[in-house]
């Protein structure tokens, strides 16, 4: 299977002005996933109920498009589009995992492209729940960068002590 790929949602809460996307959106829940996405170093998208599919470094304006507003029949053509975003930027003969940090409308419109490959690790929870989730997520990869920061620091000690 080919690498994973993080699918992010869009929240309300976004900056007043123009920014990189993952700039753009401001809520607790969003950073927390942000955080989370980068400490993995996998490729990530925002889903924007506007946009699409949003790389991070895309810079947009403010919006208060939402899916919940659009109805089931304009969240089945937003998901036709984003799934042809994703086979643009991830080429059609992408195999790899698709890892869910989106709620149901977010999801559902994706299902079939998705398919066998869609991963949701904090489905079923509520926002506190997925809030408390991702943050011992950030915490385990940062104490796991920290450890490997301390194994190299001593590997180098190690290497001066024998002169090499």
């Amino acid at each position: 299977m080919d690498e994973a790929i993080y699918l992010v949602s869009c929240v309300a809460t976004k900056a007043a002005t123009r920014s990189a996307a993952a700039d753009l959106y401001q809520s607790d829940w969003f950073r927390k996933a942000r955080a989370y996405v980068e400490s993995t170093g996998c490729r990530w998208f925002i889903l924007s109920a506007e946009h699409g599919l949003l790389r991070p470094s895309r810079r947009v304006g403010p919006y208060d498009t939402t899916l919940a507003a659009m109805g089931a029949r304009g969240r089945r053509e937003w998901g036709v589009r984003v799934a042809a975003q994703l086979d643009r930027a991830l080429g059609r003969g992408f195999r790899g995992e698709l890892i869910f940090l989106a709620g149901r409308h977010y999801r559902t419109p994706l299902l079939d492209y998705a398919a066998d490959r869609a991963r949701v690790p904090m489905e079923g929870l509520g926002i506190g729940q997925q809030k408390a989730w991702l943050a011992a997520q950030i915490r385990e990869a940062r104490e796991k960068a920290m450890r490997a920061a301390q194994l190299d620091l001593f590997a180098d000690c190690r290497r001066s002590d024998e002169g090499v």
